[in-house]
């Protein structure tokens, strides 16, 4: 069955430029520099609520006709396989509808203003990509906005990209899906600011922490303190993306 994948022409651009300045932020609750988290603990007692991540960026340079974001994260637990708590959007995964993209957009600047359009393009774990370890999921997102929607970015503050939110459904009780209290670790690898083909400046990808690109979730204890060694394991074309959801 095919998937609808929520990215535009210009998000799927394979020129973006690599860029050094800026910055890219991840941490729960809100935007980093707007009061958000690193670490969040759950006791894991209850199926009602949710944790929402916040993927956010300072741009380069200034670009003036931002219609979008992909958001690229890798996940790793501290288990030697993936729980069952962290499988998603996946057919026949135990919380198939549980990790949802949402607007947002916390405290920090919305370039869109609510008119963003956000997507889970997809959830890569060992089960459709066997190259990867058994343990490390890849989480990429898509915000995206009419083109009468674009806007200015400027260097110097940080804006808000996407939430990845994951819900508390099956965390208890019948039909629960285990592993809710093991650490995870989840780095924000790259965010790619978007604008439509031949505007200047094109597509520019910022893979460069700003303050931290990092979020942990129970103490994420992964290669030591905090997240060092959850690197990206897979680059896939958004070609071989969407072949997967078909």
């Amino acid at each position: 069955m095919k998937k609808t994948l929520l990215i535009t022409g210009a998000l799927l651009a394979l020129t973006a430029s690599m860029v050094s300045a800026g910055g890219i932020n991840l941490a729960w609750t809100d935007c980093l520099g707007a009061g958000g988290v690193v670490n969040k603990n759950f006791a894991c007692t209850s199926n009602t609520g949710n944790n929402d991540m916040y993927a956010s960026f300072d741009p380069p340079i200034t670009l003036t006709t931002v219609v979008g974001n992909n958001q690229i994260l890798d996940l790793q637990s501290a288990a030697a396989v993936l729980p069952n708590w962290w499988q998603f959007k996946n057919v026949g995964t135990c919380r198939l509808a549980s990790l949802q993209a949402n607007s947002g957009p916390g405290t920090c600047v919305d370039t869109w203003s609510g008119q963003g359009s956000p997507g889970i393009a997809a959830y890569f774990t060992n089960g459709n990509v066997p190259s990867m370890p058994l343990n490390r999921a890849r989480i990429v997102g898509s915000m995206a906005v009419a083109s009468a929607f674009a806007s200015q970015t400027d260097p110097g503050t940080e804006y808000f990209s996407m939430v990845f939110r994951v819900n508390n459904a099956k965390t208890v009780g019948t039909g629960l899906c285990a592993g809710c209290l093991d650490p995870v670790c989840v780095v924000l690898n790259e965010i790619s600011i978007a604008q439509p083909a031949g505007t200047p400046g094109g597509t520019v990808k910022v893979t460069n922490p700003l303050v931290s690109n990092y979020v942990t979730w129970q103490g994420g204890a992964v290669g030591g303190p905090g997240c060092p060694g959850v690197t990206p394991t897979i680059n896939k074309t958004w070609g071989q993306v969407k072949s997967l959801y078909r």
